[in-house]
């Protein structure tokens, strides 16, 4: 497959997490930040390859070969951001650009070797699972930060958003994967959080707190 072959993919199986079903041509162009007709043209070509389901006017939806290749691509990106948080030690919001590159390599024999020489890690540095040589992921068990209750308790296991800004805010207020988040207070007016942790206490708004995986603890 092509790189960009490759980023379409991988766009329509992350849309297909989110979405629970199938995915419009206008939902894959939103996302990848094209036209529509160029959105086509591409689903034309992965229809004639097997894989996708794609008929005109109807959603998108990932064939069996098609979903092993693009769980094999979000493979290689979760293990490039290991290996460059663990190993080159890149800061958290740094790595996604890079790893973007990185996704492309070809060998799966690198890759296997990537993966044993860090451990045959199940997350990423941002929490995201990592599918394994088969394509199998290990489902954790975790929930928003915003859907907890005062008095309630989680250990920060994800990030649904990993935008560099927003990593780096987390930096600032001392939250990281691994932090246990004690919900003191909600605020009834506008949904915001005052929460401890790592001994410290802060507000938090609820758009925060909806960017924050937890498990309960």
């Amino acid at each position: 497959m092509t790189f960009s072959e490759e980023n379409y993919l991988k766009t329509i199986y992350h849309l297909t997490t989110l979405l629970d079903g199938e995915v419009s041509t206008n939902a894959i162009a939103e996302k990848m930040e094209t036209k529509a007709s160029s959105v086509t043209d591409m689903l034309k070509k992965l229809a004639e390859k097997q894989l996708i389901h794609y008929k005109k006017y109807q959603g998108v939806s990932l064939t069996p070969n098609g979903l092993l290749a693009a769980k094999m691509i979000v493979r290689k990106h979760r293990l490039w951001e290991v290996f460059l948080v663990e190993k080159l030690d890149f800061a958290w919001d740094e790595v996604h650009e890079i790893a973007e590159q990185l996704e492309h390599i070809q060998s799966d024999q690198l890759i296997n070797r990537l993966d044993d020489f860090l451990g045959n890690p199940t997350e990423d540095p941002h929490g995201d699972p990592i599918p394994d040589v088969h394509g199998r992921i290990v489902k954790i068990d975790k929930q928003l930060l915003s859907e907890l209750h005062e008095g309630q308790s989680g250990i920060c296991v994800g990030v649904k958003d990993t935008s560099s800004e927003f990593l780096q805010y987390l930096d600032k207020q001392g939250i990281a994967l691994g932090s246990r988040i004690d919900v003191l207070v909600r605020e009834t007016f506008d949904q915001s959080l005052r929460i401890k942790v790592g001994g410290k206490e802060l507000m938090i708004s609820n758009k925060i707190a909806g960017n924050l995986f937890v498990k309960l603890v």
